[in-house]
């Protein structure tokens, strides 16, 4: 196993402590998949401090929704898992986090066009025209939420992030291949997470506050389904947002749809007319 980066992993923590939450980091150099390490000490009631950040420099079998593979080579990407007792229902939670991070690696600034845009329920875009979410763009990344019952009936919540750093050959990346150092030419995998982490902590304690209501203004903003024409299940129509409680609004020939996160797959299959 190779030795754990030190001074990285360090920077780490003093970025958490500076959030006020007890954060206990872990790294790994290998393993299958963050999450499940983690969902699986829960089921077993394994003991975890409160909040537990694992990061691997290599996942062998990541994952994303609906059991898909999440590809990335050896120190190309950012991949790890964050997990806390459940405080509130997640509803709207992969789309807050979504914002909070692409928040914290593109920061809004008055006159600078946005750079990476949501694509509702859980990826991260890098825009092809900056500033113009609805014009599409490459996927860079993704979110996975799990909520996990222990044996005692304790609930925690699981989220791991992907995130495409370097440059590499996905062969079927089905929304394209977009990496971070395509915006900030340093970028390393553990470079990023020193502001991703307390940044995720801090949305978190938002969200068990005041819910998914104090992240929809900045969703909206980096929104590259909203206006487009989209299939979703058996409906097909224009998408106009998303509900206060989550859900993406569709505006379909026989009315307004709500498409809940989980029981669709979402695909954009043609630009809305004008």
């Amino acid at each position: 196993m190779a030795r754990e980066p030190g001074s990285e992993i360090d920077a780490i923590r003093r970025s958490l402590a500076a959030v006020g939450v007890a954060v206990a980091v872990e790294w790994v150099d290998e393993t299958p998949s963050t999450n499940t390490d983690l969902v699986e000490r829960i089921r077993k009631s394994q003991p975890l401090p409160e909040t537990t950040l694992r990061i691997a420099a290599s996942q062998t079998a990541g994952r994303g929704r609906h059991g898909r593979r999440w590809h990335a080579a050896p120190g190309t990407a950012l991949t790890f898992s964050l997990c806390r007792p459940l405080m509130a229902e997640p509803v709207g939670l992969s789309l807050a986090i979504g914002a909070a991070l692409a928040d914290a690696l593109d920061p809004p600034s008055p006159g600078r066009p946005v750079r990476l845009g949501l694509k509702w329920p859980n990826d991260l875009w890098l825009l092809d025209e900056p500033g113009v979410p609805g014009q599409g763009g490459r996927k860079v990344g993704g979110i996975l939420i799990e909520s996990v019952s222990g044996p005692h009936r304790d609930r925690a919540i699981v989220i791991g992030v992907g995130l495409n750093v370097l440059p590499q050959a996905v062969a079927d990346a089905a929304s394209g291949f977009a990496c971070l150092r395509e915006i900030d030419a340093a970028a390393t995998p553990l470079s990023l997470l020193v502001g991703l982490a307390p940044a995720l902590v801090a949305a978190l304690v938002r969200f068990d506050r005041h819910g998914w209501a104090a992240f929809a203004g900045r969703f909206a903003e980096r929104d590259v389904l909203r206006g487009r024409v989209v299939r979703a299940g058996s409906d097909e129509g224009v998408v106009d947002g998303v509900a206060a409680t989550g859900e993406l609004l569709l505006r379909t020939a026989h009315g307004l749809v709500s498409v809940v996160s989980g029981e669709v797959r979402v695909q954009t299959i043609a630009e809305a007319p004008c």
